[in-house]
């Protein structure tokens, strides 16, 4: 088979081989996808670990996830639908990444949103990260989970499973999901050290008004809002 589209099939495997040498997967978990000029996506199959991700075996599909071409024996990953409900609710969106980051799927296991105005690096980069109710995973349940939180988010928290993360480009989705762990290593350290409360909200506005007017960073972001009932930095 003529392999097509071979720069993206490259930067996919990169970003593969990343996932997994940080631990940020282990075995076969997560997928990655790129949605394509022309509205079709390559996507990493199933069962097969990112750590051995090569050009060759990842699967291109159209835009309804029928597939157009895949080597012999290789099938889209189960969560593609999680993958196209994000392309079909953000036309910015070109590249999504669904990882079980350690510290953050614990974060999601305890349905405890990130919302800790603590560090500027976390407000301005991600802002607080909720969790999106438990669902099935493979089934059309994922999909409508994460469905409300897309208009504002690049990043969510899976309840019970992981997370997610979105971006204009599969370099952008992926530093997300590494932003996402460390933001939820910062925030468990916080805690640990005893817990500290937010920034002042004039030092928070500013972070904001920099990510938008200085910084110009393209995405989503949820402005200030905190999802935990009592404090965020935990």
């Amino acid at each position: 088979m003529k392999l097509s589209y071979i720069k993206e099939r490259e930067e996919i495997c990169d970003v593969c081989h990343k996932l997994w040498q940080r631990g940020i997967v282990a075995a076969n978990d997560g997928n990655v996808s790129v949605k394509l000029a022309d509205g079709t996506v390559l996507c990493t199959p199933s069962g097969v670990s990112k750590s051995a991700m090569t050009p060759e075996i990842l699967v291109h599909v159209s835009a309804d996830g029928s597939v157009i071409s895949a080597a012999e024996g290789y099938h889209p990953s189960s969560e593609m639908k999680m993958h196209f409900r994000c392309y079909m609710e953000r036309p910015d969106v070109f590249a999504v990444v669904h990882a079980h980051p350690p510290i953050a799927t614990s974060y999601a296991s305890m349905g405890r949103a990130l919302d800790g105005y603590n560090t500027a690096e976390n407000i301005v980069n991600l802002g607080a990260v909720p969790v999106a109710p438990y669902a099935k995973p493979s089934t059309d349940q994922v999909p409508d989970s994460i469905a409300p939180f897309l208009q504002e988010h690049d990043a969510v928290l899976l309840a019970h499973h992981g997370a997610l993360t979105v971006g204009d480009t599969l370099t952008r989705a992926y530093f997300r999901m590494e932003s996402l762990e460390m933001y939820a290593k910062t925030s468990l350290y916080i805690h640990l050290l005893g817990g500290a409360p937010d920034m002042d909200r004039e030092q928070i506005d500013e972070l904001l008004d920099l990510r938008v007017n200085g910084y110009k960073m393209p995405g989503r972001h949820p402005g200030y809002v905190k999802y935990n009932d009592i404090s965020g930095d935990a």
